[in-house]
């Protein structure tokens, strides 16, 4: 995997870079994730996100299993060369395993003085029936 695009990112000491994925006609995050190199090489030449899984150690094809795909129309990386941007349409408007649009559905919401995290987005799907075991 070379290319003068790949040397650009910086990596950590994993080979790990933080990445962001972006609904592309709303702008909402949907989620957040990791890629290393070839997972970074491998969503450029297909068009669509593929991931690092820390928790598995492999590569990771966002919708391999739940057929909900990121089809990505731009990437972007930051000032600093150590965070990609990806700019996605999600396919089946669901980006997260509990079967919601994005993996940010808490919020924090203060009553009566005290800060609580609060479940802000519905399930769109439930998760047993995305899944397989």
């Amino acid at each position: 995997m070379s290319g003068s695009w790949l040397d650009a990112v910086v990596f950590d000491e994993h080979g790990l870079v933080p990445a962001i994925a972006q609904d592309a006609g709303t702008g909402r995050i949907l989620m957040f994730a990791f890629m290393n190199r070839e997972s970074l090489a491998l969503t450029q030449a297909s068009g669509y996100a593929t991931y690092w899984s820390r928790s598995r150690g492999k590569l990771w094809k966002k919708g391999e299993e739940s057929g909900h795909r990121q089809r990505v129309r731009a990437m972007r990386l930051d000032c600093d060369g150590d965070v990609v941007l990806l700019q996605i349409e999600q396919e089946g408007g669901i980006a997260c395993h509990t079967g919601r649009e994005s993996c940010f559905f808490r919020q924090l919401i203060t009553q009566d003085g005290e800060p609580n995290w609060q479940t802000t987005d519905p399930i769109l799907k439930d998760p047993s029936r995305i899944y397989s075991s």
